[in-house]
């Protein structure tokens, strides 16, 4: 059935049969149904008396003592229907007390008692004033019990017991019937509900064979992807500080677009944007390799053909192993531990441990946006140890300097040594709770403090392309989807500010 619509089909089917089904009942049928149902039919027989001996004869004995022509009949009558009814829904004329009539044929009512009531209330509609009555339609040899006007809300219900004599015939009666018209609804005789209806029964499972069909559609058809989806593969590369964020990103959409395959190779921003520029070379025609590179900040000179988006606004902490004592820092303290002037936290009212310095390698985004933002461009002095314990050259002063290739390992470092200072993305510290993050000149890293230029220490993440993608691309596509889209979102969680948050999203960095 290939091209058939079955999931249109069903879905339209689930929709219509229970709407024409509720029209036909609601509306075709009608809202106000009176039912009733005869629970018991029976001659008074010798055996009946037995069981209660001179109880019947005391009802309408004969000369000879006999009951046989006696019959009792309980009569259940209720509203069945959806709606309440009153005494104007009882299709009468004006001034007739009656609305409803129990016809007996070939029986004569000699007696009659109302022997129960679903509501108290109900009783003061069936008293001797309120319409109810005995006659006789002699012509037709009916016996009639008129029943009067009684109002009764949904699910209530009264009962009557009648007592009978036979007024012709020796075989069976016929069934009583109650005869009567309700405004927009109707009398009808009933079932007792000790199990589902057949119709209930039928569209129940009318239903459940609509919801398996969808359910058999869902699992076996392949979901169609979404319009901006593509295919192919794309390579991700730059920043370590972002990368977190990015494979997260990289995975959602790899969910809403199956077609797509991402590969991570995070190593730094310098490293990124150099291995961008030489896949874009070595393409034919100069084409647009499926290639984004991510940079803490712009790139340098020498990448001519690397075009930049913007992408998110970060903040950047500095970090200390939690026994150095120390958790707010000035700018000049910053500068004075870099260079080597401070040696021990004691000098700055931390416990008497070394500082040890743990840095980012050259080339690292993470480094350069340190050094423009707290070193005033200048470069912190390389590393002069490997374990970042014991300096490599006996005879070198200053503290303790080793490097890390990534963020993670930065962070791993300081927690592992006491008296270590390094500097990470603050979205990848945060949930750290072995460092301690430094406030700089008292302010903590906000975007409230970073936008009125009280936090000196963040930079804009760049997307790099080498060249315009083609717009149909991988690359083109999963640029939309990180800045519009539900990787912003994601972006977000990261601790990173999506660039059209800010009030300034061309530039995406603060206004103050």
């Amino acid at each position: 059935m290939e091209g058939f619509p079955l999931a249109e089909v069903s879905a339209i089917l689930g929709i219509l049969v229970p709407a024409l089904a509720f029209l036909w009942e609601f509306v075709v049928v009608g809202r106000k149904r009176l039912g009733y149902r005869v629970q018991m039919d029976t001659p008074v027989t010798g055996e009946v008396e037995s069981a209660f001996p001179g109880l019947l004869t005391q009802l309408r004995p004969r000369p000879d003592g006999s009951l046989a022509d006696l019959s009792i009949v309980l009569l259940r009558v209720e509203n069945d229907g959806a709606t309440t009814i009153d005494q104007h829904d009882y299709r009468v004329h004006d001034g007739v007390a009656a609305g409803l009539s129990v016809i007996f044929e070939r029986r004569r009512v000699v007696g009659y008692a109302v022997t129960e009531l679903s509501d108290r209330d109900l009783g003061r509609s069936l008293t001797g004033t309120s319409g109810i009555a005995i006659r006789e339609d002699t012509e037709r040899d009916f016996g009639v019990l008129d029943l009067p006007r009684v109002p009764l809300n949904r699910g209530d219900h009264y009962k009557l017991l009648t007592i009978l004599r036979r007024t012709g015939g020796t075989d069976d009666y016929p069934a009583p019937r109650l005869e009567g018209r309700l405004k927009n609804g109707r009398v009808h005789e009933n079932r007792s509900r000790t199990r589902p209806s057949p119709w209930g029964v039928a569209l129940i499972l009318f239903l459940v064979s609509v919801i398996a069909v969808q359910l058999t559609i869902a699992v076996t058809q392949p979901r169609a992807a979404p319009l901006d989806c593509a295919s192919g593969r794309l390579t991700l590369t730059g920043s370590t500080a972002l990368a977190p964020a990015i494979q997260a990103a990289a995975t959602a959409y790899e969910k809403v677009c199956p077609d797509a395959d991402f590969t991570a190779d995070f190593r730094g921003s310098e490293v990124g944007l150099q291995t961008l520029n030489a896949a874009g070379s070595a393409a034919a025609d100069n084409a647009s390799p499926a290639m984004v590179a991510v940079s803490d900040g712009e790139k340098g000179d020498g990448y001519p053909r690397l075009l930049p988006r913007p992408v998110a606004f970060s903040l950047f902490t500095l970090v200390v192993h939690p026994d150095t004592g120390v958790a707010d820092l000035s700018r000049a303290n910053i500068r004075a531990l870099y260079e080597g002037s401070i040696t021990n936290w004691s000098e700055l009212g931390g416990r008497d441990l070394p500082v040890r310095i743990v840095g980012r390698n050259r080339g690292s985004g993470t480094r350069q946006t340190f050094e423009n933002q707290l070193l005033d461009g200048a470069w912190h002095p390389d590393a002069n140890s490997t374990d970042c314990r014991t300096i490599g050259n006996p005879a070198a002063s200053g503290p303790v300097r080793c490097e890390r290739l990534s963020t993670a390992e930065v962070l791993t470092t300081v927690a592992a040594l006491p008296g270590a200072l390094g500097y990470a993305e603050l979205g990848a510290a945060v949930p750290r709770r072995d460092v301690t993050l430094v406030r700089i000149d008292g302010h903590a890293a906000e975007l409230r403090t970073a936008t009125h230029g009280a936090y000196p220490f963040w930079n804009t993440e760049f997307a790099y392309t080498y060249g315009d993608p083609a717009a149909e691309s991988l690359t083109a596509s999963f640029l939309r989807y990180l800045t519009t889209q539900l990787g912003r979102d994601i972006l977000r969680a990261h601790g990173n500010i999506p660039c059209d948050e800010l009030d300034n999203p061309v530039r995406c960095r603060p206004t103050g």
